[in-house]
């Protein structure tokens, strides 16, 4: 029997976090999907936000608070900005460089719905880039890629491991504890900002567990996507661009979105999408992102990254504008936990990063808060393991069964599953497109489907059903009258 004091699902910037403030002498095992950088984390081009100093705690809750639009654990939001500093600190200790002016001081920018400069970067656009590669530096612990779990073991209200598939094969590996650190949901949509590996795996395995998903009809669509490209994956144009002066236009160079909301856009995520959307539908006009209000050469300094890329597509940045539209982005909803990353009524489980809900963000997440919720709910986590780890722990033995992973035409169920949910549960919803939603899902799940596909269609169920649970709009979730 193979055993471990923890085991880490995910290795983006929480499950990292959470190992490197694992001391060497604990038996630690991180399970990855596929190849490390496929994370949400390697692609966030935003940075992180924190309370700049003890002054600043006030304001940051207030903007946490207000971007959440009425929803958010004010616990939670206290606990984040509170412990904000603490956390970048600490990777500064460890050895992490942020961006910093010319004076040597950290460079502190600003993004939409902040009250003043609080966000760090590193490698200007390339932050979540620059620090999972540090934090895989630090990693000292086991690493197993190429792996998924396909099963928690869990008995009489206690979680004893995971069952992984690794190249085909299953098996069962044993721990203390388990903290779930494995993302969002972005494969459930048609299109998407997110990871490719990124497909909601824990969240529809909890379902199965009994385990409680929360929130999970919250969900934020970027408003600033590059769209024209074939891939699922769509590159993001980072909040920061429109925090220094990018502006938002339709075919005629006109600014649109002062029509929806006084700030244009400055607005939060969720009401420039929704803006986006409903512009592009009611005029049927293309909208651009445009940045002729950068310089060039700061342009290719301050968005090194979004520089090269899009010339290297034709677009002459920062004097050329750019075609965007809204893709889903981010899962506010997830595994509930308390303020210390505990997954409920499941004794040594733990859930951190995206796929938890905290209730920190509330109806929407701040812009460059998902970073620091990874980290500082990470170090909670493994501060509330390390302080009752049980060292001598009996281990029930579980006994593999028999089950079909996939079959042959479960990527055409995928596909369909991918077009229903953004057809009919993202930026504008209605109740009869929700129901749509909900009778295809069903009718999917009583057909002959591998687990992985019930994975995702048991978490895309939860979606449209907390949806179709929620009558009133607000936030992310915007509910439309019939026509």
């Amino acid at each position: 029997m193979t055993k471990y004091d923890v085991i880490i699902i995910g290795a983006g910037v929480a499950g990292l976090y959470a190992s490197m403030n694992i001391p060497e002498d604990k038996k630690v095992l991180i399970i990855n999907k596929r190849e490390t950088f496929k994370c949400n984390t390697f692609y966030a081009q935003g940075g992180v936000a924190l309370a700049r100093d003890e002054n600043d705690i006030p304001l940051h809750v207030k903007d946490t608070l207000g971007a959440g639009d009425g929803l958010c654990d004010t616990k939670a939001v206290d606990v984040l900005s509170k412990n904000s500093r603490k956390a970048i600190d600490d990777l500064i200790r460890h050895g992490f460089h942020f961006d910093t002016n010319e004076a040597g001081e950290l460079l502190y920018t600003k993004e939409a719905a902040h009250s003043c400069e609080r966000i760090l970067h590193a490698g200007g656009d390339a932050t979540g880039r620059y620090l999972h590669h540090f934090l895989l530096e630090q990693n000292s612990h086991a690493m197993l890629s190429d792996a998924r779990v396909v099963d928690l073991l869990i008995k009489e209200g206690e979680c004893f491991g995971v069952t992984v598939l690794d190249h085909r094969q299953r098996r069962n590996i044993y721990a203390k504890n388990v903290i779930i650190a494995s993302g969002g949901v972005g494969s459930l949509y048609e299109y998407h900002t997110n990871a490719p590996c990124i497909s909601a795996d824990m969240q529809g395995l909890c379902v199965m567990k009994g385990i409680e998903l929360d929130r999970m009809e919250m969900l934020q669509f970027h408003p600033t996507v590059f769209v024209n490209s074939n891939n699922a994956q769509k590159m993001l144009l980072t909040e920061a661009l429109r925090g220094e002066g990018a502006t938002i236009e339709d075919e005629a160079g006109r600014r649109f979105l002062f029509d929806y909301d006084e700030r244009g856009e400055l607005a939060s995520r969720d009401i420039v999408s929704k803006a986006i959307y409903k512009y592009k539908k009611k005029t049927g006009m293309h909208v651009y992102l445009n940045c002729e209000n950068f310089e060039e050469e700061y342009f290719k300094h301050r968005f090194p990254n979004i520089y090269k890329s899009l010339q290297e597509l034709g677009f002459h940045v920062p004097s050329q504008r750019v075609p965007i539209s809204p893709a889903f982005h981010y899962a506010i909803g997830g595994i509930r936990t308390d303020l210390n990353a505990r997954v409920p009524n499941v004794k040594n489980l733990y859930a951190v990063g995206e796929v938890a809900s905290t209730r920190v963000h509330g109806a929407n997440r701040l812009a460059s808060n998902s970073l620091l919720e990874g980290l500082v709910f990470a170090k909670r986590a493994v501060d509330d393991i390390l302080k009752d780890i049980d060292e001598s722990k009996y281990f029930q033995e579980f006994t593999l069964t028999e089950e079909v992973m996939s079959f042959k035409d479960d990527k055409v169920k995928k596909d369909q599953l991918r077009r229903i949910m953004w057809e009919n549960v993202s930026i504008i919803r209605t109740k009869s497109g929700l129901n749509d939603a909900l009778s295809t899902i069903n009718a999917l799940l009583n057909e002959n489907i591998g687990k992985l596909l019930k994975f995702r269609l048991l978490t895309a169920k939860e979606i449209v059903i907390s949806a179709l649970n929620r009558s009133e709009s607000i936030g992310v979730h915007t509910i439309q009258e019939e026509n």
